[in-house]
């Protein structure tokens, strides 16, 4: 299995306007089951410190860019970290499970941004439940202002995360890895697709290279990305309850 793609929790998002939404509210939904279908999403740079302490974390490629993730389950569409009510199992919530339903979309240049939700959201609704997305002038509402500022907080995150990303590569300091399970059942499971920084590259690395690191702080989120890989004991505990068994593996390991 490789870890799955990432914009699936979106169904239906769509460009927010008055002429569409003007009537729109937005009633909070007191579980996370839009998040059922995924098991890893993107991470900013900025929550590596909260991240690594709960979460297993990965880099992994996205076109041209190399993005890192947080490991959320070990069978495709699987996210181990809902309970069966499907409430977050962590005391941190990624920033982009937190942005649902609203996204940013891209026009053709990728010069202009435009604030997106997903209709889909259960929460949607005409009837006046919870935030106004726009008041009877046609103009957002405070409630949208908050999410436009949270949003745009976020695209500068995005952006620093992908240049930590390209400069991870280009030093050379990543190796493909992978996750292997065995079930009690005997089943055989294989968690691919993803890299994670190696220590000996890291070592290696000559002193121009490590001062540039330190400078940016680049230099602790590589230490905290190796530090959180204990975390994929975490993740097999908890497939391994979801099987409602007592026994399994989980070792992380460079990729032959």
């Amino acid at each position: 299995m490789r870890l799955s793609k990432q914009l699936l929790i979106y169904k239906s998002a769509v460009p927010m306007s008055p002429a569409r939404h003007g009537k729109v509210s937005l009633a909070p939904v007191n579980d996370y089951a839009f998040a059922s279908g995924i098991n890893a999403v993107p991470l900013m740079a900025v929550e590596f410190l909260r991240a690594a302490e709960e979460y297993a974390i990965v880099f992994t490629a996205s076109g041209d860019d190399t993005l890192p993730a947080v490991v959320l389950g070990v069978r495709d569409q699987q996210n181990l970290y809902l309970s069966a009510q499907k409430q977050w199992q962590a005391k941190y919530v990624p920033a982009f499970v937190r942005r649902y339903p609203f996204v940013f979309s891209r026009d053709d240049e990728g010069r202009r941004l435009t604030l997106c939700i997903d209709e889909s959201h259960p929460g949607v609704n005409r009837e006046g439940r919870g935030e106004r997305l726009f008041g009877d002038d046609g103009q957002a509402t405070p409630y949208v202002e908050r999410v436009l500022k949270f949003l745009q907080e976020y695209q500068v995150q995005y952006q620093r995360t992908l240049d930590f990303g390209r400069r991870v590569r280009e030093f050379g300091l990543l190796e493909p890895m992978q996750a292997q399970v065995v079930t009690p059942q005997g089943e055989k499971l294989s968690l691919a697709g993803f890299q994670g920084v190696s220590r000996e590259k890291l070592r290696a690395l000559d002193g121009e290279k490590l001062a540039t690191l330190a400078r940016t702080d680049e230099l602790e989120l590589l230490y905290l990305q190796l530090h959180s890989m204990r975390h994929f004991v975490q993740v097999k505990d908890r497939f391994v309850s979801s099987l409602a068994e007592s026994e399994g593996t989980l070792q992380p390991a460079a990729a032959g």
